[in-house]
């Protein structure tokens, strides 16, 4: 099968959040927003012109009908979702203090926390040419753990390039569990994700060339490492290419990993190569830090591509 004849250019599997992200410091008031790494990850690939269908489960309240309804306001396929009666829509919390933002979550037992592999029977995977998944998927219970490694299996099984980003967080498993997921996700994933963050807290090591060769030793394909304000390393078949960070006055960088992943993701899928999908998704998120939450200030194509071109005037001034 010709991957440009699939359905969708991406599937996401993993939960949507309802966000409240306080206003500033010291504010008692928090803007409501949304968020959930994967969800993130498919509205900025659809704003970037990508077929997006998403496969998750969320409570049958107000906050998951918001949820549905700002996916279906993104152009992304949600018939595919499933609704709990008993168990909620997730939240999170974001707090602003001299060290940065806090997240607290409130996401025990939530909707998404209890999606099983019945999701997958409706076809979804199959007709997409890229699945993305992500560690926190893994690790918000065993059966969305369960859920991943069966998707996964499903989108090699189909033809379907498997996308994962690690998105480690300390608070949600044991280290030593996080990594054995990853040991066990990297010879099927395609295209990897990591932060420098997260693998050195994982791997222990300090120098983001040594985590490149580390990922291909344990058998990425290809790896993206994201780097905050640096920019990105892109390991491709062994050869890597460096791409600075772009100087921007970041306010909130709380959803820019998942609007990079997105951005690349979906210009892979509309015909650049990989380095080309990673310049710009690099500009993307960098435009991303500029606005407060996960999902509000993650650009739409022309506004990348507007940046992009200024950026390439002032390196040639």
């Amino acid at each position: 099968m010709i991957l440009n004849q699939r359905r969708y250019d991406l599937v996401t599997l993993g939960e949507g959040l309802i966000e409240f992200n306080q206003t500033s410091p010291s504010a008692a008031t928090y803007q409501q927003g949304f968020g959930g790494d994967t969800s993130n990850v498919a509205i900025a690939a659809a704003r970037q012109g990508a077929r997006v269908g998403t496969l998750t489960r969320l409570g049958a309240d107000d906050f998951g009908d918001m949820l549905q309804q700002l996916w279906e306001r993104e152009g992304i396929d949600t018939r595919f979702i499933t609704l709990d009666e008993a168990a909620p829509t997730g939240l999170y919390f974001i707090t602003h203090g001299p060290e940065g933002h806090r997240f607290s979550y409130r996401r025990s037992g939530s909707a998404a926390s209890l999606m099983t592999s019945e999701m997958l029977a409706g076809g979804l995977i199959e007709s997409a040419q890229i699945l993305h998944v992500s560690g926190i998927t893994q690790a918000i219970s065993p059966s969305a753990k369960s859920l991943v490694r069966q998707a996964v299996h499903q989108a090699r099984e189909a033809g379907t390039q498997v996308s994962y980003d690690t998105n480690y967080r300390p608070r949600l498993w044991p280290r030593e569990e996080a990594f054995e997921a990853l040991l066990e996700m990297l010879p099927m994933t395609d295209l990897f994700f990591p932060s420098v963050d997260d693998l050195s807290l994982l791997t222990g090591l300090k120098d983001p060339f040594a985590m490149l060769a580390w990922s291909r030793q344990h058998g990425a394909q290809k790896t993206i490492l994201k780097r905050g304000p640096e920019g990105v390393l892109v390991d491709h078949c062994g050869g890597i290419e460096v791409i600075s960070g772009h100087p921007v006055h970041p306010v909130d960088a709380s959803g820019a990993g998942d609007c990079f992943v997105g951005c690349l993701l979906a210009r892979l899928s509309l015909g650049d190569d990989l380095l080309d999908a990673a310049r710009y998704a690099n500009a993307a998120a960098a435009l991303s830090t500029q606005g407060f939450g996960a999902v509000g200030p993650i650009p739409h194509g022309a506004e990348v591509i507007d940046f992009l071109k200024r950026a390439s005037h002032v390196h040639h001034d």
